[in-house]
């Protein structure tokens, strides 16, 4: 039952996180740097706190009682995922929705749930998996066989994407009115995104103190309750300072550079929606380590988690870039091609999941 809860955990900030850049096609006369950073405020620095206020008794006092190696390290890490993040947005830019969160967030998963198990593996720690486990244990080369059916998944919506671009060339927008859709450069860009976007699970994993300083205060008080749902709250706060720092520095650079510092107060844009939008957007986009941070505690904080919590948002984004018509006018051969990425990426999530039972 344990694994089940946390794979329908996974499945909801999944759905949140491949859901959180539509609200963003509602902005309307601003540039992207000005809807990025509005939207990022409210996922990186008032929601998480608010988040952990209502969840965890106490939160800012285990922040300052934590050392400062804890602390460092998770807020670098977060400076570190936050150029991934950024990239991120631009990899959707040039890729679109469901192409772009395919191979960003297929480079996450790879390295993001076998860096750690690697690093643990040399340099032990209690309650840790290791590389080992995945060649050592049934569950283990199951959730392995489950990453690399994944990773095949990402490969066939990769080659859709290639096929779209040739089909695409001459036009000036695809169907869904993406004119700035450009293979090359969004790959490039994904992969810088994909590789740093991981270092948000090493985030995790270095401020962890504070999460089991969190775990065993609500233990202390639910005597018999099982592990704290929401221990990893306390924990974002930190990393996602690190991820706003990146973003806010790069965007009011952008803001400089392209002389859009006056989107914030141009009356000619509709200024109240496009920060109702922007905030929707950043919310939405907070609540998938919010749910994210449920699972895990269903799960464990492994390679299995990390799994799931990627596949499912890559799922999600895919279903979304059918849903905005990103490959309509693409050849039936390039259609089944993405649909045929999504049905073995479900495959994968479905193997995973099983992997935790045994």
């Amino acid at each position: 039952m344990h694994a089940l809860l946390g794979v329908i955990f996974h499945f909801i900030g999944g759905f949140a996180s491949g859901s959180f850049y539509v609200p963003y096609k509602k902005v309307k006369d601003w540039a992207w740097e000005t809807f990025w950073i509005i939207g990022g405020l409210f996922s990186w620095l008032i929601v998480p706190p608010l988040a952990a206020y209502l969840t965890i008794p106490g939160f800012a006092d285990i922040i300052r009682q934590a050392d400062g190696g804890t602390l460092g390290y998770a807020y670098v890490f977060g400076l570190l995922w936050g150029i991934g993040g950024l990239t991120y947005g631009l990899g959707v830019r040039y890729l679109g929705v469901s192409l772009g969160s395919s191979i960003i967030l297929g480079l996450t998963m790879i390295f993001g749930s076998l860096v750690p198990s690697i690093f643990y593996y040399f340099n032990g720690s209690e309650g840790k998996e290791t590389i080992d486990l995945f060649f050592t244990t049934t569950s283990g080369r199951t959730v392995l066989i489950g990453l690399v059916i994944c990773i095949f998944g990402i490969y066939l919506c990769g080659r859709a994407g290639m096929l779209k671009e040739r089909e695409l060339a001459g036009r000036a927008a695809d169907a869904s009115g993406n004119r700035d859709f450009r293979f090359g450069l969004g790959l490039l860009v994904g992969i810088v995104s994909g590789i740093l976007s991981a270092c948000f699970n090493f985030g995790l994993e270095a401020g962890k103190p504070m999460a089991h300083v969190a775990n065993d205060l609500w233990k202390a008080t639910h005597p018999g309750e099982g592990e704290f749902l929401f221990q990893n709250n306390v924990t974002y706060v930190v990393v996602l300072w690190g991820g706003l720092t990146t973003n806010f520095l790069w965007c009011m650079f952008l803001n400089a550079r392209n002389r859009t510092f006056g989107d914030y107060v141009n009356t000619k844009v509709p200024i109240a929606r496009n920060i109702f939008f922007c905030a929707l957007a950043g919310t939405t986009w907070y609540m998938q380590f919010f749910f994210y941070g449920m699972g895990e505690s269903r799960l464990g904080n492994g390679a299995s988690s990390w799994i799931l919590h990627m596949a499912f948002i890559i799922l999600i984004a895919n279903a979304w870039g059918v849903i905005l018509k990103e490959w309509k006018g693409v050849s039936k051969k390039t259609y089944a091609t993405i649909i045929s990425g999504i049905a073995v990426i479900i495959l994968s999530i479905l193997l995973v999941g099983f992997a935790r039972t045994l």
